[in-house]
């Protein structure tokens, strides 16, 4: 299992590795320095990797949906609705 791992391992950075330039806020920063034992860039690799797959994930379904924009307003409109009514019944009550 070990072997394998590591063969997995090797397999990764196989690929060729461009950098990126990623902006944080300096309040960001001093709290990432924090933690200086973390590997930040494979973080935020991985973050990358996980949105890509949501990303990807969405516009299949989009594709095969059935839903309009009017749909969507529809829908939208509903909610906004019910929230509204919710809230004054809430703040009232």
């Amino acid at each position: 299992m070990a072997r394998l791992e590591a063969q997995l391992s090797a397999n990764q950075f196989a690929s060729k590795m461009v950098s990126i330039t990623l902006s944080v806020t300096e309040e960001l920063k001093k709290k990432m320095e924090e933690f200086p034992e973390m590997n930040w860039s494979a973080i935020a690799r991985e973050a990358i990797k996980q949105r890509l797959e949501m990303l990807r994930k969405f516009k299949a379904f989009a594709l095969e949906s059935t839903f309009t924009e009017e749909d969507a307003i529809r829908l939208g409109r509903k909610v906004n609705k019910a929230l509204a009514k919710r809230y004054l019944h809430e703040t009232r009550g």
